[in-house]
């Protein structure tokens, strides 16, 4: 066999046995732990059910919810198994506490007042937040929603100055003459059917946009009306399955757009960012402002190391302030 045959034939091997290694970690990763863990679960008397391959429960789920919303409702305030209807089966079926899965992901359902006591307090902070899904975690980024320990901490105590009820008495004439804006806005409408959830809708994020961004607030609208799209993403998406290798390679059409909106958020924020830098060189403002904003930007410049906020923070803190609307 001459030299050309020797390295195609190793090649030939060295791709088998990449391949060989792929499908034996997406044997262990999908098959043998959900499987181990729905052991272990299922030997201390919690039970659930059982575990696909990939998929998990997520596509009964999808199709549970489906059945439930195509029938119609009648005049009762039970809409638990409507609008729940897996929760509500399997509770039935398996207790208050049981396991299911999102994909791959084993999730402990627990509905016990008395362990779900247990869990908030977190007293030896056995119960790490959850990290988030591929679209949440567009939507919240670095910022509080998503940290802990020290960061949160921090994070914490920005908002809480940020957002106390003497720094929100500032606002109120903004708030009041945003109302008066809407209710004339009605007034002028009086024959016209009103949809008061897309108005207070509005409201609220001229309001948010207004508290949280100040004289910038018409670009916080536009990041509003961005993150409300990745919202509706991210629930549209709450069970779909990541397929291993392939989604490394192929996006979907709402991971592209997920994308996009990110970057666009990104770029909006460092914009308002820069103007108010620039304001402040060029002596055309005092500070970098009282709002949330010109709170997170003076912890970005922050001289201490421990309490300066990275960008990736600063974008997180300003959509998740954004989202609050």
């Amino acid at each position: 066999m001459d030299a050309m045959g020797m390295l195609l034939l190793l090649f030939i091997a060295s791709l088998c046995l990449v391949l060989l290694l792929a499908l034996l970690n997406v044997w262990y990763k999908y098959w043998w732990i959900p499987h181990r863990i729905h052991f272990i679960i299922n030997s201390q008397g919690i039970y659930g059910p059982p575990y696909e391959f990939i998929h998990g429960n997520s596509k009964k789920i999808v199709r549970m919810q489906r059945e439930a919303l195509s029938k119609p409702m009648g005049l009762w305030h039970d809409i638990f198994p409507r609008v729940m209807p897996h929760y509500h089966s399997w509770i039935n079926k398996y207790g208050k506490n049981y396991l299911y899965w999102n994909g791959i992901r084993a999730q402990l359902q627990i509905t016990e007042p008395e362990l779900v006591k247990e869990m908030l307090r977190n007293s030896e902070k056995a119960f790490p937040k959850m990290k988030p899904t591929y679209f949440f975690y567009k939507i919240l980024g670095n910022g509080l929603a998503a940290t802990e320990s020290e960061t949160w901490t921090r994070h914490r105590k920005l908002a809480n100055h940020a957002f106390n009820g003497e720094t929100l008495k500032n606002v109120t004439p903004a708030v009041v003459a945003s109302v008066e804006t809407m209710l004339q806005k009605w007034k002028s409408e009086e024959e016209k059917e009103i949809e008061v959830f897309k108005e207070f809708k509005l409201l609220a994020s001229e309001v948010i946009s207004r508290t949280a961004f100040g004289s910038s607030y018409l670009e916080g609208e536009k990041i509003f009306e961005m993150l409300t799209k990745l919202t509706v993403m991210a629930t549209r998406n709450l069970f779909s399955t990541r397929i291993p290798i392939i989604s490394q390679l192929w996006k979907s059409t709402d991971e592209i757009e997920a994308d996009e909106l990110e970057k666009m958020i990104h770029e909006t924020v460092m914009k308002i960012i820069r103007r108010r830098e620039e304001k402040l060189l060029t002596g055309e403002a005092d500070n970098l402002g009282n709002d949330f904003l010109g709170l997170l930007i003076n912890s970005y410049h922050d001289s201490d190391e421990k309490n300066r906020l990275s960008i990736q923070e600063l974008v997180g803190e300003c959509k998740l302030s954004t989202l609050q609307g």
